[in-house]
């Protein structure tokens, strides 16, 4: 890495399931990505 070089960002697209496949989010419509948003995610290990 080049010190006081500058940082290059590409957008990373984010995919999930919706209706059995995957999909990438910026491509759902407004409602469908406003729920993916308050999705809770659940870790069901047992320790």
């Amino acid at each position: 890495m080049v010190k006081n070089a500058p940082l290059k960002r590409t957008k990373c697209e984010v995919y999930s399931r919706i209706v059995g496949y995957l999909r990438p989010v910026s491509q759902w419509n407004d409602g469908k990505t406003a729920e993916f948003y308050k999705r809770k995610t659940y870790n069901n290990i047992k320790t």
